[in-house]
């Protein structure tokens, strides 16, 4: 009979707590469903990483390790995407736990920086700038051949921002083998991204037409139609006219 792995759902790690003999947990940063993020640093150097813990059981055989290590890498050279190092493993509780160990960014996740702005979101033309960041951001990724699959504002980081946004994408979610529907998948995401952050279904009405023909009232088909990647997206930005 297959062994089943242990079903851990959290991993409740304190700061100082020892990884694999070679990282000192720092604090948490997050959970989700397939494990939780730490921010560590490594003893040797007291370099400043980010480690995702794998909850055994929704990594068996680090299938889930290992998709996310193979596509960080593929993307390494896509300047929103965090950059993978390497992976490694610990005990716990007697059962070895698989992580992945990515550089550490500074900044704040944005919806977090959405619920300081006045109103908790933004005006029309600065997030036109946001989307604009976020969609250069995921043509990249889909020009060679791959998806997000899990674009929304917690996963999105916010480094700095001014005149623009300089942004970093967090996770991803495999849905299978990249295609169309995949990258149509990406598209509609980051226009509900937009869509939220100039103030959602409240202040819809309110916004000029232009955003209206972005948004085209959140419904697929249409989007769709107009905006077939990414890359599409960015040239209506780019190009588009104000009446």
């Amino acid at each position: 009979m297959k062994k089943l792995s242990p079903r851990i759902t959290s991993f409740d790690l304190h700061s100082g707590s020892q990884l694999g003999g070679k990282y000192e947990v720092v604090s948490r940063l997050g959970a989700g469903w397939e494990g939780e993020v730490y921010l560590v640093r490594e003893k040797g150097t007291r370099i400043e990483r980010t480690v995702k813990i794998f909850f055994p059981h929704r990594n068996p055989g680090n299938r889930a390790l290992r998709f996310y290590a193979r596509k960080l890498h593929k993307l390494r050279h896509c300047p929103v995407v965090i950059q993978y190092h390497t992976r490694d493993s610990f005990q716990f509780n007697d059962t070895t736990v698989s992580f992945l160990v990515s550089e550490y960014v500074e900044g704040e996740l944005l919806s977090d920086f959405l619920k300081r702005q006045p109103g908790r979101c933004l005006g029309a033309f600065q997030g036109l700038h946001l989307l604009h960041a976020i969609a250069l951001g995921i043509e990249a990724i889909h020009n060679v051949g791959e998806y997000h699959g899990d674009l929304h504002s917690d996963n999105v980081i916010v480094l700095r921002h001014g005149l623009g946004f300089d942004l970093k994408l967090l996770d991803m979610f495999s849905w299978g083998a990249p295609n169309a529907e995949h990258i149509q998948h990406d598209v509609f995401d980051l226009i509900r991204i937009f869509y939220d952050a100039i103030g959602g279904a409240r202040r819809y009405r309110r916004h000029p037409q232009e955003v209206k023909d972005i948004c085209k009232g959140l419904k697929r088909s249409l989007i769709a139609k107009e905006f077939k990647s990414a890359g599409q997206l960015c040239q209506h930005l780019e190009f588009m006219e104000w009446q």
